[in-house]
Order: structure tokens, then sequence, then C-alpha cells
């Protein structure tokens, strides 16, 4: 086989790769938005734990539900973790939804926290982190398939929840400017994120490139729990 051959192969290989990571990916999470619904776990049992508190903050259109196999582990680890039940399903223009945060840290002084987010949530996280009133209270934040550079696929959505998410968004350029928490933020995404093309890579984070594809189902990949042992514990 000559050279053309061998690269169109590899390509062929590569589209295969990545459509079977978008079925896995797309089942994980249809899965676990409807364990979601019926899950009735009351977030309060979490609470407890002598270890570092945490906060998780979920992505766009996700419940704390969606997130509750990587809260129960956190948990069997010692970590109080906390969950900002206002946010609902996370369908608010960032600024609103990192106030939340805020109000929930100091209605429960909270302090020394790390913030644990999804998607959408590292955009929350990071507002609160470097503009929220009570960013003192939170050290870092471990982000998974965060979109900070935004996703150039949102500008061909209806929903204004979505088109928050383009790269020219008001909020995603402010928040580009403040890069001064960059390095205590760590960034954990897969090789092939159907949702973020650009891919989550921080300047001045911690980058962790996965060795696999999709957008919610790297939520279970074990490095996302290697990587917040390493920043909580």
């Amino acid at each position: 086989m000559g050279a053309e051959g061998v690269g169109a192969e590899r390509m062929r290989t590569g589209r295969v790769r990545k459509a079977a990571w978008w079925a896995r990916d797309y089942l994980y999470a249809v899965t676990w938005q409807l364990r979601a619904l019926v899950d009735r776990t009351d977030p309060r049992y979490f609470e407890t734990g002598t270890a570092t508190p945490l906060v998780v903050i979920p992505g766009v259109y996700e419940t704390w539900r969606f997130l509750h196999p990587l809260i129960a582990e956190l948990h069997d680890r010692g970590h109080p973790v906390h969950v900002v039940g206002p946010l609902r399903w996370n369908n608010r223009p960032v600024p609103e939804a990192a106030a939340l945060v805020a109000d929930y840290l100091d209605r429960h002084d909270l302090a020394g926290v790390v913030l644990v987010a999804h998607s959408k949530g590292g955009l929350v996280g990071k507002y609160a982190m470097s503009l929220g009133a009570s960013a003192a209270r939170i050290d870092a934040m471990l982000a998974v398939a965060a979109p900070f550079g935004g996703s150039r696929y949102a500008r061909y959505l209806p929903a204004r929840s979505l088109r928050i998410f383009r790269p020219t968004d008001a909020t995603i350029l402010e928040l580009t400017r403040h890069a001064d928490v960059n390095a205590r933020i760590v960034s954990v995404y897969g090789r092939f994120d159907p949702h973020i093309p650009g891919g989550s890579a921080l300047a001045g984070a911690k980058n962790v490139e996965l060795d696999t594809g999709g957008h919610f189902r790297v939520l279970a990949h074990p490095r996302v729990l290697a990587e917040l042992a390493a920043l909580a514990e």
C-alpha cells in the first residue's frame, strides 16, 4: 500500500474511532440523564466528611444528579461534597450561576473549597474564582470537558442558553482575560469532544488530555479521580 493508501486508511480508522466514541458518549449521557430523573437521594447525605470540601457544578441542562456516580465516589473518599440546588438545570447566564455558587459558599461558610465542574460548570467555576463575590473561599477547580474557549458550533444553536458558548460571547472573552486563576485549574478532556471541537486546553492551567473521546463519558474516566486526589488530597 502506498503513502496515499496508508493516509486514507488512517483517516477511515479515525472516523470510525470518533463515531464509536460519539455513540458511547451519548449512550452514557442518556443512561445517566434517565437515572437522574428517578434519583431521590437527599444531597445533604454527601455533606459529611473531614477531607477537603468539594462543590460540584454540573453542565448546562444537567442537574447535580447527573454527576451522582462521581459525587458518591468522592464522598466515599472522605470529602464533604456540596451541590448548589438553586442551579437546577444550570441554564442561567454564567454570571448569575456564579452568583448562586458564591451565595452557597457564604451561607454554608465554606472555605478552602475545590470546585468539581463539568462542561459549562467550568465557566461558572472560573467566573466564581475570578469575579465572584466569594472568590477567596475557592482554592482550586477540576474542570472536565469545559468550553473555556467556547465552541464554534454554538452560533448555529437556537437556544439562548446554548449560544452563550460562542467564542465571541462577552462572558467567554471576559473569562479569557482573567488568566490569573488558570494556574489553580486542572482541565481534563478527551482527545475528541463532539461538542467542543477546539478542545478544552486552558493556557496556564494543568491540561490533561485523555486517550479517549467524548463530552460526557469522560466523567467516568479514572484519571478524573486521580487528578482530583492530587489537587485536593
